[in-house]
């Protein structure tokens, strides 16, 4: 069965916990029996970012953007390093890079994010704050496909969580990366089973 595994590629710029949970689920949930899918390789964009540290046993490598002169020269590094992984799924998970359109269509269909609001409500960053900033009663999380413009491609799954009175940017934060979670490696493991279209 090895040679016919599917792989997944997760790429990271900082912590890793969404991809720690990922990784963590496929070994508890025995996807690589169940769905014959392993993570292959958490590939960065930071050298030292922390995630590369908590891979779980998973190859780890770094390709470091301020290397390179252009955006288009990281991304067709970067493609470079994951296509050595044959990848049925790209991961983005807390990956801090905008992508060229190039390197989105060359994974279509097979790269998706997790972004940490309701979207299409605040894209981009410090969603929390402005999710408080607008008075929101919820928030939450979305995995999506991601397409060549920022976090509006299909919407895979959310979760919601409650903004509660006192909260700040970094409880409700909180809050939602415990979702994130939970719905990421829901989302990679059905993706998988219905055979990533």
């Amino acid at each position: 069965m090895g040679s016919f595994m599917k792989n997944i590629v997760i790429l990271i710029s900082g912590s890793g916990s969404n991809m720690a949970a990922i990784v963590q689920a496929a070994q508890r949930e025995h996807w690589s029996e169940r769905l014959g899918v392993r993570v292959a390789a958490v590939i960065s964009n930071q050298p030292d970012a922390a995630g590369l540290k908590q891979a779980h046993g998973v190859a780890t490598q770094a390709v470091d953007h301020k290397a390179f002169a252009t955006r288009e020269a990281f991304d067709a590094a970067l493609q470079h390093a994951i296509d050595a992984y044959a990848p049925t799924l790209v991961v983005l998970a807390g990956f801090m890079r905008i992508l060229t359109p190039a390197f989105v269509r060359h994974y279509e269909g097979r790269l998706i994010n997790i972004h940490p609001s309701l979207l299409p409500a605040f894209t981009g960053l410090n969603t929390h704050q402005r999710a408080l900033d607008a008075g929101c009663k919820v928030a939450g999380a979305t995995v999506h496909r991601v397409t060549s413009e920022l976090d509006h491609g299909e919407i895979l799954a959310q979760a919601v969580v409650p903004v509660l009175a006192g909260d700040t940017a970094a409880t409700l934060a909180a809050r939602v990366l415990t979702q994130e979670h939970i719905i990421y490696p829901q989302v990679i493991a059905s993706l998988l089973q219905a055979g990533v279209t």
